[in-house]
């Protein structure tokens, strides 16, 4: 674990149930003064305060470390929000054994100490309820975007995903995902080590020419961030319509329009799906169309848009090569109800390039290392790798579809 990282926990306030490394629960001499802050703010009505609001309703002895502290606990995110002030931070995890493990851009590194499962559990409904969701034993699960964060983490908001025990085995588990403010530029990216700037000026090409992209990648390999990157660089006259799941693309760009999925209650009521999104962006006169992350049926409904004029529409795919495409489309269609042949035949005719991003190196840095056409083959479909660190057969073809 990183210098910074160990002194930031060092720093933090005990918590109930956060136990220190030697096994015993570290004492809480803060206990009193929350339930008191929380007392005094319920007596007023106020049930989201600010900095302000909690300084105002603290005893009398108490300092500016107790408002830090206190922060982070009517946040929702508790001891939780520690690792994410190191700005490095991209993933914080709560499994269910207690234990806490952190992304600061390599490998996944163990945070000290552990969270008892009472208070993993109460971080896990505050957190639901600050982002204005349901969380109990009927509905044990939830994802949301929390963006009211405690001062000194370096983000627009949080993705938050938690699970309550049962279904979840040992204890509650609970995972949360920076979304960063900073939007980087494709330019920024190559400086970063993304690609060279031959590759850069291809990508910078397809944009601009209007072809249909597919970014993949496994998860945390930057394929949002590439995305946004690439988006940055449409021009100012178009309209993008971007459909998620949860808003993590942050597009340098002035006429961005954002549809967001929403599930429904505990009886299904309410939910608004991503196919249903995607229909209504064919509507909204879109220039292009964006689907954050493909991962279901929506994939039928993105295949109608790429083959209907909306060029330049992009998207990205949990892959781990380019190769492994094919049978990840085929199975998303299948879940729509597509004949094989048929996803074949529309990817084949929507999809332009794919772009591979992985993590490299002990660093974790950040890389594109394949790019691919995509070809019918047959009743099939097949991406014919055109740059894997070099030019490979195809790449002229490549260079012709970004002039």
């Amino acid at each position: 674990m990183n210098t910074l990282l160990k002194t930031l926990w060092q720093r933090s306030p005990g918590t109930p149930g956060v136990e220190g490394n030697g096994g015993g629960v570290v004492a809480s001499p803060k206990k009193e003064t929350l339930t008191h802050v929380r007392r005094t703010l319920a007596d007023q009505g106020i049930g989201s305060p600010d900095d302000a609001q909690i300084a105002a309703a603290l005893p009398e002895g108490a300092g500016v470390d107790d408002v830090v502290w206190l922060r982070r606990e009517f946040s929702g995110l508790g001891e939780l929000a520690v690792p994410l002030q190191d700005p490095r931070v991209t993933d914080v995890l709560l499994n269910g054994d207690g234990r806490v493990w952190v992304d600061a851009g390599a490998d996944l590194t163990p945070w000290p100490g552990k969270i008892g499962a009472a208070e993993a559990r109460g971080i896990a409904v505050r957190l639901a309820a600050a982002c204005g969701q349901r969380l109990d034993d009927a509905q044990p699960f939830f994802d949301g975007v929390l963006t009211n964060l405690p001062q000194g983490i370096a983000a627009q908001g949080l993705r938050i995903h938690a699970v309550l025990s049962p279904p979840a085995a040992g204890g509650p588990c609970i995972s949360v995902r920076t979304l960063v403010a900073q939007r980087n530029s494709l330019g920024e990216l190559v400086r970063d080590g993304l690609c060279g700037q031959e590759v850069a000026a291809v990508m910078r090409g397809l944009v601009v020419a209007r072809r249909n992209l597919l970014i993949s990648g496994g998860t945390g390999a930057g394929k949002t961030t590439l995305l946004a990157a690439l988006l940055a660089e449409v021009a100012r006259d178009q309209r993008i319509v971007v459909v998620e799941d949860t808003p993590e693309l942050i597009i340098g760009h002035p006429h961005v329009v954002g549809l967001r999925s929403r599930v429904g209650n505990a009886e299904g009521a309410g939910e608004i799906g991503m196919r249903q999104l995607l229909r209504q962006a064919l509507r909204m006169r879109p220039d292009r169309i964006v689907v954050g992350e493909v991962r279901g049926a929506e994939v039928a409904d993105l295949l109608v848009a790429l083959n209907t004029g909306h060029d330049g529409s992009a998207g990205t795919i949990h892959a781990n090569d380019p190769g492994a495409i094919p049978g990840r489309l085929e199975a998303l269609g299948a879940m729509a109800g597509m004949p094989l042949a048929a996803v074949a035949r529309q990817a084949a005719d929507g999809i332009d390039a794919v772009v591979h991003v992985a993590r490299c190196g002990g660093d974790g840095t950040r890389r594109i290392t394949d790019i691919a056409l995509v070809r019918g083959a047959g009743a099939g479909l097949r991406v014919d790798v055109v740059w894997r660190g070099e030019p490979l057969p195809g790449w002229e073809e490549l260079e012709a579809l970004a002039c």
